[in-house]
Order: structure tokens, then sequence, then C-alpha cells
């Protein structure tokens, strides 16, 4: 597995995928690869500008790719209904959803247009919506993935319940912490909830190390002596956006993907390098907090993941 590149995804000739957040950085990255494997991609985001562009770059390289791009914001609802409905309407299944679409660190507490706080909205209650709407399709497919981003913040992440949106105490790193705790955990309930109940779905996370995205700068900046100190130890430390996507890739498309698994580079701290299982703390396996994290998702977003799939 420490060697596993791009070269090793098998043919995705006939399968359909969404990937959130996939008009730049890893997401694009991810999407580049799975269109390069013969897979139908169905790139989202907020800038259709950009989302355009994006389909423009990977035909430019796989001129028979078969891609398309759909706006949807994560920060929505709203827009997650929208997007869900209208790909139901027109996809009779889902092969691989890959929950990428991310925000890091916001310097000021902003909020969701639902009054999230804008990191646990958008980083997981959206994608925690938009996988439930999207379970029926999922089901419908003959082996079913859900790749959801979780990141090395996770560590020393924490899920105030008391306390959620932060809206008492707001501090950027504990808050983007928490977001991918969460996504961590969903991603962990998600397997178990499915081999429970037999919805055929299979859940794994991933994290890209330190990936050199537009994350970073579209978050906390290039203010303070940490983020120069940063700057100045990228080269040694980080990896390109291509190869911060191979985790998710590995997870997405790899036979070896264990159901429930955690992936991630394998170099020291997991900070680089082909992937590997990844580190996942204490907090993540919490069965009960997950249970009940799950449960105050469902309430929140008003999506009822349960549900909607035993209906399914």
């Amino acid at each position: 597995m420490t060697d596993w590149t791009t070269a090793d995804i098998p043919s995705l000739s006939g399968k359909t995928v969404v990937v959130t957040g996939a008009t730049g950085g890893l997401g694009y990255e991810t999407a580049l690869a799975l269109a390069g494997a013969g897979a139908f991609v169905i790139l989202t985001g907020r800038n259709d500008a950009k989302g355009l562009r994006a389909i423009e770059r990977i035909c430019a390289q796989f001129p028979n790719a078969l891609i398309a791009y759909e706006h949807l914001d994560l920060a929505s609802l709203s827009s997650v209904a929208d997007f869900a409905q209208r790909f139901a309407a027109g996809n009779e299944q889902l092969d691989l959803l890959i929950n990428n679409a991310g925000v890091m660190a916001l310097p000021k507490r902003q909020q969701t247009e639902d009054g999230f706080e804008m990191q646990l909205g958008t980083n997981y209650l959206g994608h925690y919506a938009l996988t439930a709407r999207l379970v029926p399709q999922l089901r419908r497919a003959k082996a079913a993935r859900v790749v959801n981003l979780s990141s090395l913040a996770h560590r020393t992440g924490a899920i105030n319940l008391d306390d959620l949106q932060s809206k008492r105490s707001y501090r950027p790193w504990p808050a983007y912490c928490q977001s991918k705790l969460a996504m961590l955990m969903f991603s962990l309930e998600l397997q178990r909830r499915s081999d429970a109940a037999g919805w055929g779905v299979r859940s794994v996370a991933a994290h890209p190390g330190y990936a050199r995205t537009d994350l970073i700068p579209n978050g906390p900046g290039a203010d303070g002596l940490s983020w120069r100190v940063g700057q100045m130890l990228q080269p040694l430390i980080s990896q390109s956006a291509a190869e911060g996507a191979l985790p998710t890739l590995f997870a997405a498309t790899s036979a070896a993907a264990e159901p429930g698994g955690y992936y991630g580079p394998n170099w020291f701290y997991e900070l680089k390098g082909p992937p590997v299982p990844a580190k996942v703390m204490p907090r993540a396996k919490d069965f009960a907090s997950s249970a009940k994290l799950w449960d105050v998702s469902a309430t929140l977003t008003g999506v009822s993941f349960d549900e909607i799939a035993a209906a399914a």
C-alpha cells in the first residue's frame, strides 16, 4: 500500500461520482483522477465560474472525460436540498460520494444562512444533510462508497454539545478541529449504522496531511509568526494538492480500503506521502458520543438520515 498511486485506480467506467468542493485544490485533483479513470464525475462548488474553468481544465487533459458541474453550497441547507433533488431527477444511482468541501480556521465567527457556525455548518452539517438526502441513490448502487474528509486537526478536536455553534466562545482553530472530528465520527457512525441496518453503503474517511492548497490562505491567512514559520518549513513538510488527494482516492477506489477505515499519508506525523491507515483518536471512537452527535445533527438540519435510509 505504501507505494499506491493514481496508476492503481481501477477502471471506473459506468460509475457515477459526486465530489463536493471540486473547483480547486484537493477536490479538483480528486475529480481529475476519477474522470481519468472513466467515471462520470459531477463536480460541485459555490463558484460557478470556477466550476466551468475546472471542467475546461479536466477536458484539456482528458478530452473524453464524462464530467458535469452543479452548483452546491454546503453552507446552505436549501442548496443541499435543491442539489439532491436535481441529482435524483437525473440519476438512478450514486456509486461514490466524496464529502470534500471545507473552510478552515476563519478568523472571525461567521454563520451559515441557517444560523450554524460556518466551519461546523460547511464542513460537517452540510455534508451530513447531503449524504442523507442522497442515500436512496447510494443504496441503489451495487457497492456504494461515501468518503468523508477529516484532518490531522481531529486529533485535538472536541465536540462541545453545550456550545456546538461556538456562540459563547469562538476560537478559529478549536472550531475547525471540532468540525473535522465531527466528520470522522460521522464516517465511523455511518458505517456502524449501515452494517446494522443493511444499507449496503461503505463509509471510509481520509485526510490529506499537509497539502498545499488555498484552504489556509482563505482561512487564517498570512498573518502571524506561526504562519511565516510554516511557510519557511512548507517545502520540507508538505506535499502538492495532487499528492494530498491520494488518501481520498485510495479510500474511494481501492479494494483494500476497509469499511469504517481512515487513511492518510505515511510520513512523519502523517504530513505527507502515499496513503496508509491513519491514526484515529479515542474521541472519534466514542460510540455514545457519535450516536448523540448523529441525533443532534438530524435535529439541527431537519433531515433524518435513518428515516430516509429506511424508506429507500
